[in-house]
């Protein structure tokens, strides 16, 4: 490749060679980072100029970091899709043979109708779900758009600025922390303990060292697992690993979810009962018309063999054909998708009403069926408002106004412990009289603490003294360490703060107040542990701070040192448990739904606060197994995990990775699990459980774009209100369905019975449609507004196994179909003679009854287990409206459409017998749910039968083509997903 003029030095695929192979010698080449960075025209302090055209040049010599974009799917793609559903196409082939055969038979004028009635029956339904999947997708590249703007901290002109992921280009200087995932391909500069996870790369799970001499590569979508640093950018977008990678990987964005899989097949089901019986049908009534044993209105027999004309012939066959089509429309709940994402949206708003922010349609039903939620403390449970409430200098109790008797080399100590070995930042206010605080809560307390209690002054402090190497905080060793020099000594110091009994199990020695080192013995230390659980059991979190002098390092030899270190001393933070958290724990324990509690503090701390929030029962037994650490967890066997992970209430001392296990392990043993996080190590839990509920207030932007659900408030209670939602949805859903079954086995029996009997239907195809249109509109918004009530938290959850139609509901159906189908056929057979009335009038009473019924079920259909069936019928004021409009629309349809519809108009007396059969719906409903039903499901169906089981592992490669898993990675920007379904991964316009 010809160098670009402004960079003729320096080429693509040098740069983009060094770092994939990680290629030492041929960067001694080039005089290492200062090198490459003087070719690239970057200044190592400052970065690149970092002005329009700079980066214009940047882009055109080294590419952008983005993801090439498939080709955009318009409208008509996803048109074409829905079009390549079976049953559409059949009923689409008929409507044109039926169309062209009735405008030769009839005319123009009157001949559209049979056929023009199936192309609206069929077509709102294919339009529809394509206008759907195409605003899905939509959604797809907004989402894509959104994740493309995550920032990240760079320095440019010499000032350290936020951009874009998309906007990172070749050159550029960029700043990693911990947990920050490496944007693009690029060298280390410089930093401290700076320690990446490569597994997305290489699959190894071990952390790898980043040094400037012996491994100076990183790579894109590693993470900072420890320490900080900064990166010179060499390779993006399609030229780096993960790039390279992702250039293999095909898109694909169907999803399912347990409801959305009983819903397929029971959809699947039906479809196989309709085509049958339309095969069947379709097989007797040529079976009769070529018997002869058909007769047309006149008497006369319809096939007399070779003397009956083609054409007439295959006019008869194309009405066979339409009976049995007509059988298949109405036995298939083709709107059914539809109805159920009327409902899921009503939903939608209903949750962000109760401060949630729903990502994912599905997820309004998904948290109905959970069965455990594994909860964060920090922030869900408590308030994430700590304060210092306890000071212990060696076995003293320090009060608030006993700081001053502590000895001042002590004093010292602490100052340089607490202000060197910390995240936080100290300013004034622009009074000048009060200070602000910035890190996370723990380190604002502690600095919040020290300023006030210990007259600590941060500037001073950073002035007299230098920061020599630090090891940062991460979660696994739940510590974090700084080896520091006082200007002007040839001594340093060494200062450790984290864990109390981490810190503790590190140190031969430890201050009094007096200033004196005591030697720390095993004696001693039962002590201190005494203080460290009393303060643990008091529900806060402690935090230990030691010190160790040590001679002065050579450079490259610098280590700190972790072994007989002197404890300066230990605080106690208090975070308050939020109002009302305990009743929510409770109603979500009532309703069946099992609350698990993760957390980094310390098991005594763990176990205050779960007993606080009712997560564990006072005096609750211990070695039942309900409280673990998360080392202990890691360390059993797959076996003992399984075995234990229901008894387990309460992990502490856990890290991501536990959290991850837990999920993984409850998930195999069936259960739909939600989980709570905040943080970017949260994001791989989050998409692998169920129901990922992120934090809205705490919570970074990876952790919200992993959710399916974001609380605003970051409060529990809203997660037991969403649960019941949830329910409420899931119920509302099975009410609609119910009322569905009820319209389909009734339809499908009537129009069987009537063409095998009389050879023609009921029921018109245009009349079919209006029944669907609204059932699945009309009736789905006015099951959907069914409010939510306690008594859906008195049932235990749905989980993954249990079926969609319950006995409950199976009875029900059957009984009021069976009703329907009665009076239908009496109508069908002797309607004419029982009321006196003209077939057209008849026909017309049978379709006006039909529907009638259907609206008077909607009202049974409210309750599914309860008697009263009015009961709070008059809080229900949309459900009132929607049954209102329904049969104003009905009244509308058979008085005043009657051409269009071929119904004739009814007297009143005829209204009144319409009327009078519909409403017994209301007192057989009352009788039928007198009627018992066993606990065992009348149709288990495949989702009750191992569909808990969950792959524990997930495999990179069998996930591409065919995973049943979801995962989400996300690397600094560049997204990948592997959702629960038989899916692939989705490549979008992302940045790298």
């Amino acid at each position: 490749m010809e160098p670009h003029p402004h960079f003729p030095t320096i080429d693509r695929p040098v740069l983009t060679h060094v770092v994939k192979k990680r290629n030492l010698g041929q960067l001694k080449k080039y005089n290492g980072v200062e090198g490459l960075a003087s070719h690239l025209k970057t200044n190592l302090e400052g970065g690149i100029d970092g002005d329009a055209e700079d980066v214009s040049r940047r882009n055109q010599a080294f590419g952008s970091n983005t993801c090439p974009s498939p080709p955009a799917k318009n409208l008509f793609y996803f048109v074409f899709q829905s079009l390549r559903d079976p049953t559409a196409l059949i009923l689409l082939a008929f409507a044109a043979l039926s169309l062209g055969f009735g405008i030769k038979e009839n005319g123009l004028g009157e001949g559209w109708y049979d056929g023009g009635s199936i192309f609206v029956a069929v077509l709102p339904g294919i339009a529809i779900s394509a206008i759907r999947n195409f605003r899905k997708n939509k959604q797809l590249v907004k989402l894509s758009k959104e994740i493309s703007e995550i920032q990240v901290d760079v320095v440019r002109s010499g000032r350290r600025q936020q951009v874009s992921i998309s906007n990172i280009v070749v050159g550029d200087v960029v700043y990693l922390e911990i947990r920050d995932q490496v944007p693009a391909d690029g060298l280390f500069i410089n930093g401290h303990s700076l320690l990446v996870e490569e597994s997305s790369i290489t699959g190894e799970s071990d952390h790898v060292e980043v040094d400037f001499t012996k491994n100076p590569f990183l790579l894109s979508g590693t993470k900072v697992t420890d320490g900080y640093g900064r990166m010179l950018v060499t390779s993006v977008g399609m030229n780096t690993t993960w790039g390279e990678r992702m250039s293999t990987i095909s898109m694909d964005s169907n999803e399912q979810t347990p409801l959305k899989s009983r819903l397929k097949k029971l959809t699947s089901l039906l479809k196989k009962v309709g085509l049958f019986t339309a095969f069947l049908v379709f097989v007797i009534l040529l079976i009769e018309y070529f018997t002869g044993n058909t007769k047309d209105e006149n008497g006369n027999t319809e096939y007399n063999g070779s003397k009956t004309k083609a054409s007439i012939m295959i006019n008869s066959v194309v009405a066979i054909i339409a009976a049995a089509v007509t059988v298949v429309d109405v036995a298939i709940p083709e709107r059914l998708p539809l109805a159920v994402t009327l409902t899921l949206a009503y939903s939608r708003r209903q949750m962000m009403s109760d401060h949630a922010t729903i990502h994912k349609l599905s997820a309004c039903e998904t948290i109905g069926s959970a069965t455990t939620i594994c909860i964060d403390k920090t922030g869900m449970l408590t308030l994430n408002q700590m304060k210092v409430t306890k000071f212990w200098l060696g076995q003293d109790s320090i009060n608030e106004n006993g700081s001053s008797s502590i000895a001042s080399s002590v004093v010292e100590l602490l100052h340089q412990g607490i202000g060197l070995n910390t995240t936080g930042l100290v300013c004034k206010t622009v009074s000048g009289y009060e200070f602000e605080f910035s890190s996370s809560p723990i380190e604002k307390a502690i600095l919040s603490w020290a300023v006030s209690k210990l007259n600590l002054d941060m500037d001073g402090l950073k002035q007299s003294c230098e920061i020599v190497h630090v090891e940062a905080f991460n979660s696994t060793k739940k510590r974090s360490g700084v080896l520091m020099r006082k200007k002007g000594e040839n001594t340093m110091n060494v200062h450790w703060k984290g864990a109390a009994e981490m810190v503790l199990a590190m140190c031969s020695n430890y201050y009094d107040v007096s200033g004196n080192i005591k030697v720390l013995d095993n004696f001693e230390k039962e002590k201190f542990d005494q203080i460290i659980q009393g303060m643990a059991a008091s529900s806060l979190r402690c935090i230990a701070f030691a010190h160790k002098q040590v001679p002065k390092q050579e450079k490259g030899k610098i280590h700190i040192e972790e072994n007989c270190l002197t404890l300066l001393g230990l605080v106690g933070l208090k975070d308050p448990c939020r109002p009302g958290v305990k009743k929510a724990v409770e109603d979500c324990q009532y309703a069946g739904v099992h609350v698990k509690m993760i957390t980094g503090d310390n098991i005594f701390t763990a176990r205050a606060i779960a007993t606080e929030c009712g997560i564990l029962k006072p005096n609750q037994d211990m070695k039942s197994g309900a409280v673990v650490e998360g080392l202990e967890f890691r360390n059993y066997t797959p076996e003992e995990r399984m075995e234990k992970v229901d008894k387990i209430c309460v992990m502490a001392r856990s890290s991501p990775v536990d959290k991850l296990l837990m999920v993984q392990c409850l998930r195999q043993k069936g259960h739909v699990v939600a989980v709570t996080g905040d943080g970017n190590n949260d994001a791989a839990a989050l998409k692998k459980a169920d129901i990922g509920l992120s934090m809205g207030i705490e919570g970074t932007e990876v952790a919200k774009e992993s959710s399916d659900i974001v609380i605003l408030d970051n409060n529990f209670e809203s997660v037991a209100t969403i649960l019941m939602l949830g329910r409420c949805v899931y119920t509302n859903i099975q009410k609609f369905i119910q009322v569905q079954l009820t319209v389909n086995v009734a339809a499908l029996v009537i129009n069987f019975v009537a063409v095998i009997s009389a050879g023609e239907v009921p029921l018109s195809a245009l009349q079919l449609l209006w029944l669907d249109l609204i059932m699945d509109t009309l009736g789905a918004l006015a099951l959907a507004t069914g409010k939510p009530t306690k008594e859906l938290m008195e049932k235990p959850p749905v989980g993954r196994t249990k079926p969609l139609m319950t006995n409950i509901m199976w009875r029900n159906v059957l009984c009021q179909a069976f009703y329907q189908t009665a009076v239908m056929l009496t109508l069908q057979f002797k309607g004419e003679a029982i009321f006196n009335v003209s077939l057209k009038v008849n026909d017309t009473m049978i379709f006006n009854v039909f529907v009638l019924c259907q609206v008077f079920n909607e009202f049974n259909a409210r309750k599914l287990e309860k008697k009263n069936l009015f009961e709070g019928i008059h809080k229900c004021k949309l459900f009132l409206v929607i049954v209102g409009v329904t049969i104003v629309l009905q009244v509308v349809m058979v008085e005043f459409l009657k051409n269009f519809t071929d119904t004739e108009r009814l007297n009143w007396w005829q209204w009144g017998v319409c009327v009078a059969f519909a409403s017994v719906s209301w007192p057989l409903g009352w009788f039928v749910k007198w009627i018992p039903v066993p606990k065992k499901p009348f149709l288990l169906g495949e989702e009750a039968q191992g569909e808990g089981v969950v792959p524990l592992e997930l495999d990179l490669a069998s996930t591409t083509n065919s995973g049943d898993e979801e995962y989400v990675q996300k690397r600094s920007g560049l997204t990948w997903s592997m959702r629960r379904s038989s899916r692939v991964i989705s490549r979008s316009s992302v940045p790298l």
